[in-house]
C-alpha cells in the first residue's frame, strides 16, 4: 500500500491516544492483545485489540488495530465495486465501540480505515472510509448538537459538501430496515472515499480521528455520573438488543471482516457484554422512552 507505514503509524498512535484518554476517565486499564495470523490461513496480517471490561465508568470499551491481506476481496467490500471481484487486497483501521455503565451516557462507535485493492492486469485501486455515531438510551439535545457540531467542524476544511452528504449517508447507512428505526442520532459515514487521491483520503480519516475525543468525551463526563435506577438499566439492556441487531443483521465491517476470515473475537468486540429482549415492548406515552423513539431517533438536522 502506498505510504502504508504512515497509515499505519497514525492509526496505532490513535488508538493509544484513545484508550489513554478512556483509562483516565474509567481509572482502568484496557488489556492489550496483540495477535497475528498463522501462516496458512485465508487472511494475513497482524493487529492489536485494546479491551476494557467492568469498569466504573464502561462496561466494555473496545478498540481493534488491524492491518491484514487477502488473495480476494470479500464480497461485502465489492458489491459496490463489481469489477473488484477476485482482487487481492491490503487493509488496515481502527475501530471502536464503547458502552458505557450509565444508561444515561450513549453508545458511541467509531471507525477509520483504508483499504488497496489490487486487480489482476490493472493499477492498484485505493479507497478510505470511515465516520462516528452517537447511540444514546435517554436522549439529550445538547449532546446529539455537540456530538454533530464536532463532526461537521472535522469535515470543514474538505469543502462545504462534505458534511451534508456524510451525515445524510450516516442517517441511511445506520437504519434498522427490518424495525424501520434509526440506531442512534447519527454522525457521519462515508466508505469507497477516493476523491483527492490517497494524500486527501488520508487527510479525511485523520481529520475525522482526530476528532473522536472532542465530540465524545465531554458528552460522557456529563452523563457517566448521573444517578439512574432499575426502571433506566432496563430499558438500557432492551435498546442495546437494537444495536446487537444492527451489528450482526445489517454492518458491512462486521460482514467484511468475517467473510474474510477476519479474527473472530476482535471483529464481534463491538457487542456489549450484557443485552436483552422483550416481546413486544412500547414504551408508556409521554415517558422519556418515548420521547428517545419520537424525538431522537429520526432524521433531523442538528446543526
Amino acid at each position: 500500500m502506498e505510504s502504508a507505514g504512515a497509515v499505519r503509524d497514525y492509526l496505532l498512535d490513535l488508538q493509544r491516544r484513545i484508550a489513554t484518554a478512556c483509562t483516565q476517565a474509567d481509572g482502568t486499564r484496557f488489556v492489550e492483545d496483540a495477535w497475528r495470523k498463522e501462516p496458512g490461513e485465508p487472511l494475513q496480517g497482524s493487529g492489536i485489540t485494546m479491551i476494557l471490561e467492568g469498569g466504573p465508568v464502561f462496561e466494555r470499551a473496545g478498540c481493534g488495530f488491524s492491518h491484514v491481506t487477502g488473495p480476494k476481496l470479500p464480497p461485502s467490500a465489492t458489491q459496490h465495486r463489481p469489477e473488484l471481484a477476485g482482487s487481492s487486497f491490503e487493509a488496515m483501521g481502527v475501530s471502536l465501540v464503547f458502552h458505557p455503565r450509565n444508561p444515561y451516557a450513549p453508545t458511541v462507535h467509531m471507525n477509520v480505515r483504508c483499504l488497496r485493492a489490487q486487480p489482476k492486469d490493472k493499477g492498484a485501486v485505493y479507497w478510505f472510509g470511515g465516520g462516528m455515531d452517537l447511540t444514546p438510551y435517554y436522549g439529550f439535545e445538547e449532546d446529539a448538537v455537540h456530538f454533530h457540531a464536532a463532526c461537521k467542524q472535522a469535515l470543514e476544511p474538505f469543502g462545504p459538501d462534505k458534511h451534508p452528504r456524510f451525515k445524510q449517508w450516516c442517517d441511511e447507512y445506520f437504519f434498522l430496515k427490518h424495525r424501520g428505526e434509526q440506531r442512534g442520532v447519527g454522525g457521519i459515514f462515508f466508505d469507497d472515499y477516493s476523491e483527492g487521491g490517497f494524500d486527501g483520503g488520508f487527510a479525511l480519516i485523520r481529520a475525522v480521528g482526530d476528532a473522536f475525543l472532542d465530540a465524545y468525551m465531554p458528552i460522557l463526563q456529563r452523563r457517566k455520573d448521573t444517578p439512574f435506577g432499575k426502571r433506566e438499566r432496563n430499558f438500557q439492556l432492551y435498546r442495546r438488543g437494537r444495536y446487537v441487531e444492527f451489528n450482526l443483521v445489517w454492518d458491512r465491517g462486521t460482514h467484511f471482516g468475517l467473510q474474510s476470515s477476519g479474527r473472530t473475537e476482535s471483529i464481534l468486540l463491538s457487542m456489549p457484554p450484557l443485552v436483552s429482549w422483550s416481546y413486544g415492548t412500547q414504551p408508556q406515552a409521554g415517558s422519556p422512552e418515548a420521547e428517545l423513539l419520537e424525538k431522537f431517533l429520526v432524521r433531523r438536522d442538528w446543526v
